[in-house]
């Protein structure tokens, strides 16, 4: 018969030491500093009435300075704003879910019926979690390099994290389909095209993905359009690059398939400019342009609907080709299709227009009081969103 075992000193201090070690390993993790409400119910399915009323009225609103525009996915509307990203519902805004980190936010989007929300710790704006819009349930997340500000944008397909010297694309399980730019000890060096420029904006696609650059060497700033997913994520495949003459204060506007749109300030006494480009880089046509303020102008992207608010008019761009086929003066930022019609923010209400030629049906009033543009508009089910000043503010 075997002699039972007996606890030693040493046995008791390391086993000390491991709930030590675990203890603050728990204290400093990530875990510790989430909060995770999900719903008990998902939301129920949004319904849109054919005709909207002559008036609107504030139902509700809620800070929401980390998103640029309303996130309406799924059958939520959901703000994000200092740490917490909270679904709610459109017609109450009462909350139905509820995100939070011990970390600041760098920004909030809506793709895939999901919400993609991005939190800075010490390594950048590198925490994302992708969250399911009716519920708040937690599905993909990931954790990489990145810049200590960074712009969100989405197309569909992927969803571009954009800082000053570093871009990332992700796809619906948040698996990175291309870095560009810097790279912190790369594994295989010499793979960027272009390393130490400085990125200016980018647009994406299916099929391109555009970044304009400022580089050490170019007489001016540079268009590159690339592969949106190579072979490998950490090697871009290049489809052309071009430095554009006289281009300070140029902005890609907008990518459509192999189309790229890219804002040129007028210089030297030229006229201001929208160019379109191929998927290699070569520019096809110009269409001039008036009263853009590059810093202030804000894209929608709607179903086929383009719009580009410039800081003083909304100009529709076709889907097909990025062609400029009407423009409303005096408005207050792009627009948003809501049962076949596009709705405009203007200063005193929103315009109802011909999403076809540009005409505009009717007027909506809204009493917004003293809030600056942009504004920018979208829908859930009857209720109207707009993104004013870092707020959210349901219409009905």
């Amino acid at each position: 018969m075997l002699a039972p075992e007996r606890r030693t000193r040493s046995d008791v201090i390391a086993a000390l030491g491991i709930a030590l070690a675990v203890i603050v390993v728990w204290l400093r993790s990530d875990a510790r500093g989430t909060t995770s409400v999900t719903a008990d119910t998902a939301l129920p399915p949004l319904t849109t009435s054919a005709v909207l009323p002559d008036l609107l009225r504030e139902v509700w609103a809620f800070p929401s300075a980390d998103s640029t525009a309303p996130i309406a996915v799924g059958n939520a509307a959901v703000t994000a704003d200092g740490s917490d990203v909270v679904g709610r519902d459109p017609a109450t805004g009462d909350e139905v879910w509820r995100y939070s980190r011990n970390y600041p936010l760098c920004g909030a989007i809506g793709s895939w019926d999901r919400v993609v929300a991005v939190y800075q710790d010490d390594r950048g704006c590198s925490q994302v979690t992708s969250l399911v819009a009716d519920t708040g349930a937690r599905k993909d997340q990931r954790n990489s390099d990145a810049d200590p500000a960074v712009t969100l944008s989405a197309d569909g397909t992927y969803v571009i994290s954009l800082g000053d010297t570093r871009m990332e694309l992700w796809r619906s399980d948040l698996v990175r389909t291309l870095e560009y730019g810097r790279v912190d000890a790369p594994v295989n060096p010499n793979k960027q095209p272009h390393a130490g420029c400085e990125l200016l904006s980018a647009a994406s696609s299916s099929s391109r993905v555009s970044v304009l650059q400022k580089c050490e060497g170019d007489a001016s700033n540079r268009l590159t359009i690339m592969n949106p997913a190579p072979k490998d994520a950490q090697e871009p495949q290049e489809y052309g690059t071009v430095v554009l003459p006289d281009s300070e204060g140029a902005r890609v506007v907008a990518v459509s398939g192999e189309k790229t749109a890219v804002y040129l300030p007028g210089a030297n006494g030229t006229v201001s400019r929208l160019s379109i480009f191929d998927g290699a880089g070569t520019a096809l046509v110009d269409y001039p342009v008036n009263g853009v303020d590059s810093q202030r102008a804000t894209l929608r992207t709607d179903k086929n609907s383009i719009t580009w608010w410039t800081g003083t008019q909304t100009i529709n761009l076709r889907s097909n080709d990025l062609t400029p086929t009407w423009i409303v003066e005096g408005t207050a930022g792009p627009g948003t299709l809501v049962s076949d019609q596009l709705l405009v923010p203007v200063p005193n209400g929103i315009a109802v227009i011909n999403p076809t030629d540009g005409a505009v049906i009717r007027m909506i009033g809204v009493d917004r009081g003293d809030v600056t543009s942009p504004i920018v508009i979208a829908s859930a089910g009857d209720t109207i969103l707009e993104q004013r000043d870092g707020t959210l503010v349901a219409l009905r």
